[in-house]
């Protein structure tokens, strides 16, 4: 009897769900992962809880209100990061997903109290991922980017002695640059066929956001102008090869502690070797005595 109540709760709570979901034309999650499928630049396998939180982040983007100036700020940071969103459902998601969490608290109150605060803690960690997701995507991104600079410039400079034709010699890098620089050079290139070279130049120094790509864009402007550029671009080169070496060489420092740390477990095993070998034979000596 019981589990004919059961079923039947189940079956009802099935049925009002569905007529629900219609009536407020909430969207199927099959829809709803195409969406983020579709949203998103790598084609990752994507979740099916993700998939309902950014559901329900459409629903709850229109109730969010933020000035423009934040607005302008973090759409350029979501356009930066690659993720295809708008600011709204980036912060509904952000504010949704540890309030779900959240819920878990109801259930540990009722079976185990003592995990209500790892829930808490928990969730507070989500937001700030989540928060900061954008900017680390951006950050991960600008470093790709930024380390394929010293090329770049090493290119240009070599193509100036051929050639002084500023969007040429981007198209002409463009075919070997990395995937995410060659992204940007594809819509820096396009800007440029549809508007004056200078404008588009501007506004790919304000797209990245860069000090190396604004000195990049700053010698390409000279060149556009009537300047030789040829020096400048050749002291560029020698100032982000050296500053490509400070990287690697702080790079390369970050290896020795992770060594001397295991270095230190390996000590630490050798002697518990030794002192397990000596506990044992004073044990069994005071045995002896006792």
């Amino acid at each position: 009897m019981g589990a004919l109540l059961f079923l039947f709760g189940a079956a009802l709570a099935a049925g009002l769900y569905f007529v629900l979901a219609d009536l407020l034309k909430i969207p199927r999650l099959a829809a709803e992962r195409a969406l983020i499928s579709a949203g998103r630049r790598e084609r990752s396998l994507v979740k099916s809880l993700e998939a309902l939180i950014l559901g329900w982040a459409l629903k709850l983007a229109p109730l969010i209100r933020m000035d423009e100036y934040k607005y302008r700020r973090l759409e350029n940071k979501l356009t930066a990061a690659g993720l295809d969103m708008t600011p709204q459902v980036y912060t509904a998601y952000s504010i949704l997903k540890p309030c779900l969490i959240l819920l878990g608290i109801i259930p540990c109150l009722l079976i185990l109290p003592i995990l209500s605060p790892l829930i808490v803690v928990l969730a507070v960690l989500t937001w700030f991922k989540e928060s900061r997701r954008a900017d680390e995507l951006v950050k991960a991104r600008m470093e790709l980017i930024e380390g394929e600079l010293p090329r770049f410039v090493a290119t240009i400079h070599q193509e100036l002695a051929a050639s002084r034709d500023v969007l040429r010699i981007l198209e002409n890098y463009k075919k070997h640059a990395g995937p995410d620089f060659g992204r940007e050079l594809d819509v820096l290139t396009a800007d440029m066929r549809s508007s004056s070279y200078e404008a588009a130049l501007i506004r790919f120094e304000a797209r990245m956001g860069s000090a190396i790509i604004s000195d990049i864009v700053r010698g390409l402007i000279g060149i556009l102008r009537g300047d030789d550029g040829r020096m400048y671009f050749q002291m560029l080169s020698h100032d982000l090869k050296a500053q490509e070496l400070q990287r690697l060489k702080a790079k390369a420092a970050k290896i020795p502690p992770k060594i001397r740390i295991f270095s230190f477990i390996m000590l630490v095993c050798f002697m518990m070797t030794y002192i397990v070998i000596i506990v044992y034979q004073i044990v069994n000596s005071l045995g002896s005595l006792f």
